[in-house]
């Protein structure tokens, strides 16, 4: 295969992957859903939402921040009610995040307004491409340079 198909891709993964295009699409998905809830504490949010209950320092590098930047958003996040601290039950110094009731309802708010603007950008596509799309993509994603590194590398 060519380095171009290579190229095209990185470039459109630069666009998708920017800060900005995050932080404006995280601002338009989490308006009105909850207190408490913007583009800067939706990637906490969200990051629980994925990997379940973590500390501060094990959530970080999934979204993308340092542990003071998740331990104030989360306290943000606490305050609106959305997540809870329990104890570390490894690590009794530690405490672990959660999300409470309402916090996972605001994540499945917020995925269910993302999965509508997906679908309207999809409308003009024929069906066949769209899903052909989506499983191609999934296949990226979890066998490309961004899935999952083998255990023990």
């Amino acid at each position: 295969m060519e380095n171009t198909v290579g190229l095209e891709i990185a470039d459109a993964l630069g666009l998708l992957l920017r800060r900005s295009a995050r932080a404006h699409l995280y601002r338009d998905l989490t308006v009105e859903i909850a207190e408490g809830l913007d583009e800067l504490t939706y990637p906490v949010l969200s990051g629980l939402a994925r990997t379940g209950p973590r500390s501060a320092a094990d959530l970080a590098p999934e979204v993308g921040l340092d542990r003071s930047g998740v331990t104030r958003r989360a306290s943000q996040l606490e305050s609106a009610g959305l997540v809870r601290r329990e104890p570390d039950p490894a690590d009794r110094r530690a405490s672990l995040l959660l999300l409470t009731d309402a916090g996972e309802r605001a994540v499945a708010a917020t995925r269910s307004r993302l999965a509508a603007r997906i679908t309207a950008s999809l409308n003009s596509w024929p069906p066949e491409e769209a899903r052909a799309f989506a499983r191609q993509l999934h296949r990226f994603t979890t066998e490309g340079p961004f899935g999952q590194a083998p255990a023990g590398s």
